[in-house]
């Protein structure tokens, strides 16, 4: 198959798992760009956000990361940890590797967990959080009766079988569907059962008070996957955020609505997230 995507980096972690990374930097060679990481959803990989990397790569440093287990990055060993704790070290040690100080995290899904877990427990590393289609957790969603089908029928099958929660079928190509089926299926179908499992234990509605830096919400108005109300709840929490509505109930709105998606987040950054003496800088590149 013709792979037009970027061959990975790797960061080890301190916990000696090799993590992927792709850096995306098409800024003026003489300006210092702000970093921008992009966190993928589970059962996802940073190729599936490679859609929005031309829309902000141009005034960001952009950093996309595969996160534990998934993508290029090493699977974990059952006697590795996995928790929320571990996958937010897993990025301040790809932000030591790569000596970054500061940065915004854009997060889809379950990749907007690890952004939020920043904002809150580590906010002196975070310029911005921008969330996409990302509650605080997995608890208050059916992904626990997801366990027994995946193992029933296989991950493919069974993410086929719920596609139209993911996907706008009438919308998008089939040559898509295809591709997104065939990303999902890259990753290690055990850990991706592990990973999802351990998530729907997982929620933090009530911490989401402390989270003082700029926050966009970005979300689908009937999300089909989980508590679409809960986006409304977050903005009432998160002080100063903003919440923008799709109307879609599509879950991935960053695979299908990618354009859409970036524009947004980049309209925010420029507008809330950036320094003004950056922004002038970033927005003339």
């Amino acid at each position: 198959m013709n792979d037009r995507h970027a061959l990975p980096q790797f960061a080890t972690t301190s916990d000696g798992l090799r993590i992927a990374y792709y850096i995306d930097d098409f800024t003026d060679p003489w300006i210092d760009p702000p970093s921008l990481f992009l966190l993928h959803s589970a059962m996802s990989s940073s190729r599936r956000m490679a859609a929005m990397v031309p829309h902000l790569a141009r005034r960001f440093r952009v950093v996309r990361v595969d996160l534990r287990g998934h993508g290029a990055t090493e699977v974990p060993r059952g006697d590795q940890k996995l928790s929320l704790e571990r996958l937010t070290q897993d990025v301040l040690d790809v932000m030591a590797h790569l000596e970054i100080l500061k940065a915004h995290f854009l997060g889809a899904s379950g990749g907007g967990y690890i952004a939020q877990q920043l904002a809150i427990h580590h906010p002196a590393r975070v310029s911005s959080i921008l969330l996409f289609a990302s509650r605080p957790g997995f608890k208050d969603s059916n992904g626990a009766a997801w366990i027994p089908e995946m193992e029933r029928t296989g991950l493919r099958a069974f993410i086929a079988r719920t596609i139209e929660e993911r996907l706008p079928l009438g919308q998008v190509s089939q040559g898509q569907v295809d591709w997104f089926l065939d990303e999902i299926s890259r990753n290690n179908e055990s850990f991706v059962r592990r990973f999802v499992q351990y998530m729907t234990t997982q929620y933090w509605m009530s911490d989401l008070s402390n989270i003082a830096c700029p926050a966009l919400i970005v979300a689908p108005k009937g999300d089909a996957i989980g508590n679409a109300s809960a986006y409304q709840e977050m903005h009432g929490l998160i002080r100063g955020s903003e919440l923008i509505t799709y109307d879609q109930s599509h879950h991935n709105i960053t695979d299908y609505m990618p354009d859409r998606c970036a524009a947004d987040a980049l309209e925010f950054l420029l507008r809330r997230a950036v320094p003004a003496s950056a922004a002038r800088q970033v927005s003339s590149a």
